[in-house]
This record gives C-alpha cells, sequence and structure tokens, in this order.
C-alpha cells in the first residue's frame, strides 16, 4: 500500500468514508444530497449526480464498496499513469463521469416519481473494476473467498446478473447503477486505449486469445 502511487484512489475513499458517516446521523444531509430525480428534473438540483455516490446506505455497504475499490481503484490508478492513459486526471475523470452516466437510466425512468431516492458509489467503483480488468483479464478472485474465478468471467456473470435483477426489479438496489457504470467503465478505457496509446491493443488482444477460466 504506497500513498505515493495511488493518491487519489485513497482520498476518493476518505471522501467516501466521511460522506457517509455524516449522512448515518444526520438525515437532513442525506435529504439533500441523495439521489432524487424527481428533484433534478423540477429544481434542477444536478449536484446530486455527484453527492450522491459518496454516501452508502449503512457500513456494509460503505465496506464493500470500498474494499472493492481498494484494491482496484489502485490498480487502475497505476496503469493509468505508468501507460501514459491521462494519468490521475483521467482516472479521476473516469470516476466521476461513471458516477453521472450509472445513475442516468434510474434519472430518466423516475425523474417523474416523487418517491424514488438513491445511493451509493457502485456505479463508479463497477466502472473502476471493468478498466482494471481489461488489463488483466485472467486474473483470478475468489467468490466466497472460496470459489476461483477469473476476472472475465466475473465480468460476464457480473453483466447478466445485472440485467436479469434490473428486469425483476425485486429488491432496492440500483442494478442500472452497476450495469452502467461497468459498461461504460469498460468503454471509456478502450477509447482512452485508442486515443492516448494505441500500442496497448496488441498485447491486451494476445492476452485475451489465452483464456483461464478459474484465473491465474
Amino acid at each position: 500500500m504506497d500513498f505515493s502511487q495511488s493518491p487519489i484512489t485513497f482520498i476518493l475513499i476518505a471522501i467516501n468514508v466521511i460522506f457517509s458517516i455524516i449522512g448515518f446521523s444526520n438525515d437532513s444531509f442525506v435529504s439533500k444530497t441523495i439521489l432524487w430525480p424527481y428533484g433534478i428534473k423540477r429544481e434542477k438540483q444536478y449536484g446530486r449526480f455527484i453527492t450522491s455516490g459518496f454516501l452508502h446506505a449503512d457500513w456494509g455497504h460503505l465496506f464493500f464498496n470500498m474494499f472493492t475499490f481498494f484494491f482496484f481503484g489502485q490498480q487502475v490508478e497505476r496503469v493509468f499513469t505508468y501507460y501514459g492513459l491521462g494519468g490521475k486526471i483521467a482516472f479521476i475523470l473516469l470516476y466521476f463521469l461513471a458516477l453521472i452516466v450509472s445513475d442516468l437510466p434510474s434519472y430518466f425512468k423516475n425523474r417523474d416519481n416523487p418517491s424514488y431516492r438513491a445511493l451509493g458509489a457502485s456505479g463508479a467503483v463497477s466502472a473502476v473494476v471493468f478498466a482494471g480488468i481489461l488489463f488483466n483479464p485472467w486474473g483470478r478472485l475468489y467468490i466466497y473467498a472460496a470459489i476461483p474465478i477469473s476476472y472475465t468471467l466475473f465480468a460476464v456473470l457480473y453483466i447478466v446478473y445485472c440485467i436479469y435483477m434490473s428486469r425483476r426489479a425485486s429488491d432496492n438496489v440500483n442494478h442500472d447503477a452497476h450495469l452502467y457504470g461497468s459498461l461504460f467503465g469498460l468503454l471509456f478505457t478502450i477509447l482512452l486505449i485508442g486515443i492516448m496509446n494505441p500500442s496497448l491493443i496488441t498485447p491486451i488482444i494476445e492476452q485475451f486469445k489465452n483464456p483461464s477460466i478459474l484465473g491465474r
């Protein structure tokens, strides 16, 4: 863990933690910063697209998002810097644009629904995770800390799960944010590589030619 190598990751984690802790005990603060499509449409409160992404429902929600971001955020921030992909500026753009883009489907679906609210960094975290997967497609992670699976297989299953759960709409989780955040992170990074360092395209394609379902 080296702050100097990935300072933006640590700063964003700190902001998420501080914002969320304030929100845990301050309903007025949450009401002013949570994603509320109805209010955004009628009162032009566009800042909610950003502020809502730093709020979390509870400690478990906060921990899971920040734990995931801690590992993938450091990786992506370093890769963007090392390979000349815009460095920390590009990483910041990825994170904040993902916050906005991932919430747009929810906004358009619920802009006339005064009771709808949403919060959490999941859209931005999903974008960072999928950006990281692009550079290490056959890396390994463990489901439930026991079942090995490659990053790429996880990505496919995650997309399918998000689409399925979004259509069911049977819980209070914003699966659309997860889905569109993931897709945005992938597209943003591909475009970034194509513009900033096209020489990376060939080695990335070569990695995909040597699959490992369980990861390595």
